[in-house]
């Protein structure tokens, strides 16, 4: 007891010779707790995330090209429809009627189209009416086939390469048409010629009242154009259907489309073919892949629409909803990585770290950055892997400062 007395009283003496002196005390170098990480070298994964709205892969609104009654409906809600298969009927009793009296009036002028030709006709004018009776029937048969392909394609049930083989044959028909048209016109003489030409005018235009009234029939029929799903119905048997009132929508459901709005500089990274995944709010995520990348801006929010498409053989995935998505961009291999906090931006949009030296103090130093991925950030120039940099306390640290680690985490953690 009486030495530490005597201690006391010796340190109390020291400090009043030295205020005696005018000499002030050593300045108590402060030691600065902060976390840190080291930096290491691992295969970085650049993703992109964000929210989207699914759709179904293929979509039907039939929507009637004549108003009449709804006869009969032959689906309901939730059931499962094939490519061509009839949904509906419209009250069609007048149309088969005009249909039943155009086929009367057409096989009538046929008639006496062939009574207007039984005169002597030399063979060679006999077998050129033969040739264009031919292809006129030829030239009908491709043109109905174009049509109903038109048809098919706006509706999204048939592929461009089949309507492009239908055209084509419906030209190549009318070029034959007018070839037996000119040979038999050629061989025309005398003057049986007008009467059979006024028996063929009656005969077309019979023919294409008849054909008329068919495809007035047959818009009474109603056929999904794809295969799916029936989503909604909202017409009900008896009431009138008119061609501004969907009767059904059919969802092809088998697999989704995520659309999502990504900003410029983020749908520059983006290409077709990327690997997605969506993350429905709940069960399993579910893969996907980038379909399009659409090349022009949204005029309302100037974003970029990014479609990902994904199978949904369960249907767990429901067109409508919202959920969440990744896409991976870009994989850098040995890249080398540290946490996101660490890296120091300034005003001038410089970048650096605060490195733990083997003296123990942080030192500032310039580094280059290269991708970006979700915690991590990629160091391209000026950090070596297994250096040591400050992650929390770096700002407002001044370069030289002693620092005691408090916690030592690997990137990302």
């Amino acid at each position: 007891m009486g030495s530490r007395i005597m201690l006391a009283f010796g340190s109390l003496g020291a400090l009043a010779w030295l205020a005696a002196c005018g000499a002030a005390p050593p300045p108590v170098t402060p030691v600065v707790t902060v976390q840190a990480a080291v930096a290491r070298r691992q295969a970085l994964t650049v993703t992109l995330s964000g929210e989207a709205v699914l759709y179904p892969l293929h979509q039907a609104m039939l929507t009637p090209k004549i108003t009449a009654p709804v006869a009969a409906f032959f689906v309901q809600r939730g059931d499962r429809v094939r490519a061509g298969e009839e949904v509906a009927r419209l009250e069609n009793r007048d149309l088969a009627a005009a249909a039943l009296e155009a086929q009367a009036a057409y096989q009538q002028a046929q008639a006496q189209y062939q009574t207007a030709i039984q005169a002597a006709v030399p063979q060679a004018v006999k077998k050129a009416q033969l040739d264009l009776a031919s292809a006129q029937q030829a030239l009908a048969a491709a043109r109905r086939t174009f049509e109903n392909r038109q048809t098919l394609y706006r509706q999204g049930a048939l592929p461009r390469h089949d309507l492009d083989q239908a055209q084509v044959a419906y030209v190549d028909a009318q070029a034959a048409e007018r070839i037996a048209q000119q040979q038999y016109d050629a061989l025309q003489a005398g003057g049986a010629a007008r009467d059979r030409a006024a028996a063929l005018g009656q005969l077309t235009a019979a023919r294409a009242r008849y054909e008329a009234a068919e495809a007035q029939l047959g818009y009474s029929i109603i056929r999904s154009p794809i295969g799916g799903v029936v989503a909604d119905r909202p017409v009900y048997p008896g009431e009138l259907a008119t061609p501004s009132t969907p009767l059904m929508t059919i969802m092809d459901t088998s697999a989704v489309v995520a659309r999502a709005h990504l900003p410029q500089a983020e749908a520059a990274r983006v290409k077709a073919g990327d690997a997605a995944t969506i993350l429905p709010e709940s069960g399993a995520p579910v893969p996907a892949r980038v379909t399009l990348v659409s090349p022009a801006l949204d005029p309302g929010s100037t974003t970029v629409q990014v479609w990902m498409r994904a199978a949904n053989p369960g249907g767990r995935l429901r067109p409508g909803s919202t959920v969440r998505f990744r896409i991976q961009v870009a994989t850098v291999p040995n890249a080398l990585v540290i946490p996101a906090p660490a890296l120091l931006t300034a005003a001038d949009g410089s970048t650096s770290v605060m490195v733990i030296g083997a003296d123990h103090k942080a030192h500032a130093r310039p580094v280059t950055v290269g991708a970006r991925a979700g915690a991590l950030v990629q160091i391209t120039a000026g950090l070596q892997a297994g250096e040591t940099v400050v992650t929390t306390g770096a700002y407002g640290l001044d370069d030289g400062t002693e620092v005691r680690v408090a916690a030592a985490a690997p990137p990302g953690s």
